[in-house]
């Protein structure tokens, strides 16, 4: 079979992103695919992964530990598995994937090998109303949501997010804020044409829907989406805001999202600015950059050693 990439995510797109071919992909593995094709490639279910047939399974999950226990189960060998996040971990655990230098090339494998990192991740979280896997994903990011929240008494204003995807930070909002009006913003139908997204980034984002949104949301009553392209989906709303959350990846709906949301926000009040720090999405930095020149002045922030490299600006 090949080469086989485990995960239908951010973390595959951008894999296809750093150069490895579609051609060279035989198929996509998921545990809970959305169809049955990924960019007209077949998904499969690991069970249904032959371990003689695939001669690389590249691992874009962030949920390695999972995987690699699936794996020994399934019988692949570790030779054959090539982790592109190792999460927590220090240890490198690639040192025994032989197939991936000879399959890939040092150059390529050089670009995708990942960064250690350093910051442990906690298996659960107490009274958690998230999939496991979904909080163990990124610690840093919601235990620092938390925090924010608890300092938001005695600031008025809504919240809101702009990027919501499949929702699963916005029920983080909604869960610590249940008093608070939530705005949900998202196109639920992938990124503007205009936008500079991939086809890959593109697929990787298209498995969301209004309706499955809210079917996580812990408070509904106070949700209100705002379906389609920002800032045209704003429909006229004016609102003042206590807490915000963007994450639209690209510069030009980052700056039309700073450009709505920084005016309204309540002193005392935060936003956090998604990907603000990652390599592979520099737009955003280059947007908040751009938003500063137009005001004339630097906005606080504290930059956050989460997955997606978050500045949480600070009114």
């Amino acid at each position: 079979m090949g080469i086989c990439v485990w995960g239908t995510g951010c973390g595959a797109s951008e894999l296809i992103g750093q150069g490895l071919s579609l051609e060279r992909v035989s198929a996509f593995v998921d545990s809970y695919p959305s169809g049955d094709a990924f960019l007209g490639k077949p998904v499969l279910l690991p069970e249904q992964l032959a371990p003689e047939d695939c001669e690389l399974l590249i691992i874009t999950t962030r949920h390695a530990d999972a995987v690699a226990e699936k794996c020994a189960r399934l019988g692949i060998p570790g030779e054959k598995l090539l982790f592109l996040k190792n999460n927590h971990h220090l240890s490198d655990r690639n040192d025994g994937c032989s197939a991936a230098r000879e399959l890939l090339g040092e150059e390529l494998l050089g670009r995708l090998l990942p960064k250690q990192r350093i910051v442990p991740t906690p298996a659960r979280l107490a009274d958690s109303v998230l999939p496991e896997q979904e909080l163990s994903n990124d610690y840093v990011r919601l235990a620092t949501l938390e925090l924010l929240c608890r300092r938001l008494e005695g600031v008025p204003g809504a919240a809101a997010e702009l990027g919501v995807y499949k929702g699963f930070f916005a029920r983080c909002i909604n869960l610590l804020l249940p008093e608070r009006r939530l705005y949900l913003f998202d196109s639920f139908e992938g990124f503007d044409p205009e936008a500079g997204a991939s086809e890959a980034f593109q697929a990787a984002h298209a498995n969301t829907a209004v309706g499955k949104v809210l079917a996580i949301m812990p408070h509904p009553e106070n949700v209100t989406v705002k379906p389609g392209f920002f800032p045209g989906s704003l429909n006229g709303l004016e609102e003042k805001f206590c807490l915000v959350s963007l994450d639209v990846d690209f510069e030009r709906t980052t700056l039309d999202g700073l450009r709505y949301f920084w005016p309204r926000l309540e002193k005392g009040g935060y936003l956090l600015l998604h990907d603000w720090g990652s390599p592979s999405l520099p737009g955003v930095a280059q947007a908040l950059k751009a938003y500063e020149e137009e005001i004339g002045e630097p906005i606080p922030g504290v930059p956050l050693c989460d997955v997606g490299g978050t500045l949480v600006l600070c009114k």
